[in-house]
């Protein structure tokens, strides 16, 4: 990259402050990475309060002619905010404010660094509920929510990050300020541009303020956790239980990451190699008789099941679910954490088919996730110090993922594209398909100096 990076931080420090820009080998270092854990060094990293000043970090990139990668809290599973060819990153995480929470037309205006669970925390406070649950919640931004599209655990009632926003302003690589979407209900005026701009990865412009709709808070919760013998006696269920009624959460656990999890907090369940941990949210009578009927449901079929009798239970049951992840790191170090989506008539045969190729290959498989929605986490799991595993993860990966492929699925349900799944989104896709997708990134970023190097 051949930049006068001297005349450009001159110039960079026309509209921030010095302590806001950071040339620091350290801190350069803490924004290489994210959940994946692969490091690319930015050669700049940025931190602006307010749209006027992202305006002016991206003209001089452009002037420049130098990468800007958008990034939220680094909590990415596929690599899409990663400066895969340096440059500039601008994090977010100074741009956090909540700037209004609307009672009377329910809705949230934002800035992209807000964490999500402090946007929940917040409008729960005056009785409204943002949906959308990613498990990263804690710590993961609003603006990495909906660059990535973010699903997560309550989407099989909810729907994801997508059926949420209303409005988006946005930040071109030219500079340009856009405004799409509106803060009505309906809004059909023009092509959809909110929607292709959500989940667009941070290829296509800087979101810097975000208008999402609420709901009503609801008031009852009902939580079960079933107990199988076999990942398939617990996966082939579903259908049937969502012919009972839409419940908010329906996730399954198998065998493998429940002895994982069993390790790693210290709980026990013997027998069991599947877990289903269902949840409904809604009025108090409705969730009961739901409530009721999935009790008759799983009484007649002999599954053993527990029902939260309070919220300390009911928070022990989800300490399971929520320690996954940590706890298969304590076996590999490494995995190729996809988050393939299948129809829900095809989950028995997705999980068959994960744990064959794990075998043929020699590879420790893990299976869990969002089953209500056919979305299932299937990792396969490694060291990546140790090559000749990591090849063996990575082709098993590639079979799973042409098995979804030909079940009518697709590649990704959540994470996104990034770098990690840049190959696997060529078995989805015909060339002609990706070639008019580079068209719309072309169209938007003429320079390619939004986030270069991912998903195509």
């Amino acid at each position: 990259m051949n930049v006068d990076f001297e005349s450009l931080l001159r110039n960079l420090r026309n509209i921030l402050p010095p302590e806001r820009i950071s040339t620091r080998q350290a801190e350069r270092y803490l924004y290489s990475y994210d959940a994946t854990a692969l490091e690319f060094y930015p050669d700049i990293v940025v931190f602006p309060t307010n749209r006027e000043e992202v305006v002016g970090i991206v003209k001089l990139a452009g002037k420049y002619g130098i990468p800007i990668v958008p990034r939220g809290a680094g909590s990415g599973m596929s690599g899409g905010a990663l400066p895969v060819e340096g440059g500039i990153v601008l994090s977010f995480e100074k741009m956090n404010r909540i700037k209004e929470i609307n009672t009377i037309n329910h809705y949230a205006v934002v800035e992209p660094g807000v964490i999500t669970s402090v946007l929940h925390r917040e409008v729960e406070k005056v009785g409204l509920f943002y949906p959308p649950d990613p498990a990263s919640r804690n710590f993961s931004s609003i603006g990495g929510n909906v660059a990535e599209n973010a699903g997560g655990l309550r989407a099989v009632k909810y729907g994801v990050t997508r059926d949420y926003v209303m409005a988006l302003e946005v930040v071109l690589p030219d500079g340009t300020v856009i405004h799409t979407g509106s803060k009505t209900i309906k809004d059909v005026a023009g092509y959809d541009l909110t929607r292709l701009l959500v989940g667009s990865e941070g290829t296509l412009g800087i979101i810097t303020e975000i208008t999402l709709k609420l709901i009503p808070l609801p008031r009852w919760k009902e939580t079960f956790l079933a107990q199988f013998s076999t990942p398939e006696d617990a996966i082939s269920l579903v259908p049937e239980i969502l012919s009972i009624g839409l419940p908010s959460t329906l996730e399954f656990i198998d065998g493998f990451s429940l002895r994982a999890v069993e390790s790693y907090l210290g709980v026990n369940f013997p027998g069991t190699e599947g877990v289903l941990l269902i949840e409904n949210m809604g009025n108090r009578g409705e969730v009961e008789h739901w409530a009721g009927e999935l009790k008759n449901f799983f009484e007649k079929r002999n599954v053993k099941f527990l029902r939260a009798e309070n919220e300390e239970q009911r928070e022990k049951f989800w300490k399971i679910r929520r320690s996954i992840s940590a706890s298969l790191s304590k076996i590999k170090p490494n995995r190729f954490n996809e988050d393939v989506v299948v129809k829900r008539s095809d989950l028995k045969r997705l999980i068959a088919e994960s744990y064959r190729i794990a075998k043929k290959h020699n590879i420790l498989v893990a299976d869990f996730g969002h089953a209500g929605d056919g979305n299932i986490h299937v990792n396969y799991l490694h060291d990546r110090k140790d090559e000749n595993e990591r090849r063996r993860a990575w082709r098993a990966t590639e079979e799973m993922v042409e098995e979804v492929i030909k079940m009518g699925g697709t590649v990704s349900g959540e994470h996104g594209i990034g770098i990690m799944k840049k190959e696997l989104l060529r078995k989805q896709f015909t060339e002609e398909e990706i070639e008019l997708m580079k068209k719309i990134k072309r169209a938007f970023d003429p320079d390619n100096i939004l986030n270069p190097g991912k998903i195509f």
